[in-house]
């Protein structure tokens, strides 16, 4: 993996990654929220198969890799924990001495946004984890189910009818969880963009071609999807651009 911008580097290293993708001003606890996504060259977030590993490289995997090691906590939509059958993080020597020095737990706790609590609790995201996970649900949400999940969770409620993110980001924010990785799914990250809560984007592009539509009709869905984002196009200012194999590695922030 080499650096492209904003300094020529070949063979960037593990340290050279985190140094690449450090969080601004650490360690001190600026609340900044990232998003992570992966897309073919047009636009794709998703293989046919629905998934995103469909059209993830190894490069792009070792990045992801590294992103969850220095956040304080990693948010994602219900649905796509559920079809990309999420894992909790787990310690990890490379960065456990400096997430304990930066006064964070050994692994970041993921944080799952669901209105409906309709949760497989069985799953290992919500049982087999070295730190609780946090569903953040709305107040509509089912009395009964809420106590359910509380056994195995921290439970945040967030606005009323509908879950309400910024209330959901100031809840993670007073629980010290300041730097947010967001990974999606669409939906998600289009209702952060909707709503001016996005920092940063992390994209990587691989060298793939979805084309206008896959071979069982279904469409080609993109990085964001769903609500309106206000004033689009929104322009951002590039950060840093990665290359490995084919696949770009790109950091877009606020102006």
């Amino acid at each position: 993996m080499r650096m492209l911008l904003p300094d020529a580097r070949e063979h960037l290293s593990d340290d050279d990654l985190d140094t690449a993708y450090a969080w601004p001003d650490w360690p001190a606890p600026t609340p900044w929220l990232r998003a992570n996504m992966v897309s073919t060259i047009d636009g794709a977030a998703r293989a046919p198969d629905g998934l995103s590993g469909g059209i993830s490289t190894e490069g792009d995997r070792r990045v992801f890799g590294r992103l969850r090691g220095l956040a304080d906590v990693v948010l994602a939509g219900a649905g796509t924990v559920r079809a990309e059958n999420y894992q909790a993080a787990r310690p990890k020597p490379d960065f456990v001495e400096r997430r304990r020095a930066a006064g964070l737990g050994d692994v970041p706790p993921m944080a799952v946004l669901s209105r409906s609590l309709e949760l497989d609790l069985t799953a290992p995201i919500y049982r087999d984890v070295a730190v609780r996970t946090i569903v953040i649900t709305a107040g509509a949400s089912d009395p009964q189910a809420r106590r359910a999940v509380a056994e195995v969770c921290d439970v945040i409620v967030a606005g009323d009818d509908e879950v309400d993110l910024a209330m959901a980001l100031e809840a993670l924010h007073e629980r010290g969880l300041h730097r947010v990785h967001a990974e999606g799914g669409p939906t998600l990250l289009g209702e952060i963009a909707a709503l001016d809560l996005l920092d940063e984007l992390l994209l990587t592009v691989s060298p793939m071609l979805a084309g206008g539509g896959y071979a069982d009709g279904s469409p080609v869905p993109r990085i964001l999807a769903g609500s309106v984002l206000d004033g689009a196009p929104a322009a951002l200012r590039l950060h840093h651009v990665l290359e490995d194999d084919g696949s770009l590695f790109l950091s877009y922030r606020r102006p």
